[in-house]
């Protein structure tokens, strides 16, 4: 039986703890009950995160990977492709980014302690929820350096309503127990950015 490396160690801890952050929630779960169900001591778990919280996120952002890779090349894809191409494809990962991550951030917000630890972790790193804002934000700006973005577009307002909107899309769809239809979301994608980008404008994207 070939013997385990550090990579698939560490992956085989992130995605117990992942599987345990949807099903049981961040309030109750503990470093012992995620390398239990890894088949590993909690001190294995030290020797791959420096602290939970470190797990805790990387875990997050590891294992729900497509919207976090996407908002992270996302400012340097400005002049590449259309800006409502660039949108819709934001909107289209970020709504099932948004779903998958709600049981996880409902129970984070429900432990006031866990919060202020997860606070503190992205005061520390710079990471943290806000950053997508940030990376619309910044990419918008980039576009309307470029000229393809009208220069009075306030990119904070449009990115926040952007990813608002898909935040409330994933919240409906959770609380009223829909089926994760990746067809409808990609409707609710397109029609969202011609919305933003106005009926007349739509197709060249100046916002």
């Amino acid at each position: 039986m070939p013997r385990a490396t550090a990579a698939t160690t560490r992956d085989r801890i992130l995605d117990v703890t992942a599987e345990l952050m949807r099903s049981a929630g961040l309030a109750t779960l503990t470093t012992r009950e995620i390398a239990r169900a890894a088949g590993l001591t909690e001190a294995a778990l030290y020797r791959h995160f420096k602290s939970k919280e470190d797990l805790l996120t990387s875990a997050f952002a590891e294992r729900l990977p497509e919207f976090i890779e996407l908002m992270r090349d996302l400012p340097q894809r400005a002049g590449q492709d259309s800006v409502h191409e660039n949108l819709r494809r934001v909107a289209e990962a970020a709504v099932p980014f948004y779903r998958k991550a709600m049981p996880m951030l409902a129970s984070m917000f429900g432990d006031p302690q866990l919060l202020a630890r997860h606070r503190a972790w992205a005061q520390e790193t710079g990471l943290g929820p806000h950053r997508a804002n940030a990376a619309l934000s910044a990419y918008l700006r980039s576009e309307a350096a470029l000229g393809r973005v009208d220069a009075s577009l306030n990119t904070d307002a449009a990115a926040a309503m952007l990813l608002g909107a898909c935040q409330q899309r994933a919240f409906f769809d959770e609380f009223l127990g829909h089926a994760l239809d990746y067809k409808e979301i990609g409707a609710f994608a397109g029609a969202l950015v011609d919305t933003l980008c106005g009926p007349a404008e739509a197709r060249s994207a100046k916002i």
